[in-house]
């Protein structure tokens, strides 16, 4: 539960370049497209995880303003993400992060995802500490 409305969250969002600000393994973002939001918008994002570092191509795929911003991960690492909004009580926001990510066979494949996975959920988990202290 995020301490702000959907719309306020959304704005915050919506803009890419931020997420650097409290993803803690998003170094930098590099737009590839000419538009920097919006259906299609592609980026280059370096991201590190521990000793691990990689630069992960994304295109947004879903796009529906104030409720939905989808990603296809593109680069070594393949797969999905989105966040979603709704309305919450009081003024605040209902915010899910799904992510669905497969590895390369050099990196173990679905084993290396396995190890993996519980790593990745505690930096996600702080990013999503990170977002929410964004609206406190």
């Amino acid at each position: 539960m995020l301490a702000a409305r959907p719309e306020r969250v959304w704005s915050d969002l919506r803009n890419l370049a931020s997420h650097v600000e409290w993803m803690e393994d998003a170094q930098a973002i590099r737009f590839t497209s000419a538009h920097h939001e919006g259906l299609g918008t592609t980026f280059d994002c370096d991201t590190r995880v521990g000793p691990f570092r990689l630069t992960d191509r994304m295109v947004v795929t879903e796009w529906r303003e104030g409720e939905r911003l989808g990603i296809r991960h593109v680069g070594l690492v393949t797969g999905e993400g989105r966040f979603t909004l709704k309305r919450g009580r009081r003024g605040t926001t209902r915010f899910a992060w799904t992510e669905r990510l497969r590895f390369p066979w050099w990196m173990g494949g679905p084993i290396g995802a396995a190890v993996a996975a519980p790593v990745l959920a505690a930096v996600w988990r702080r990013n999503l500490r990170n977002l929410q202290r964004r609206f406190a």
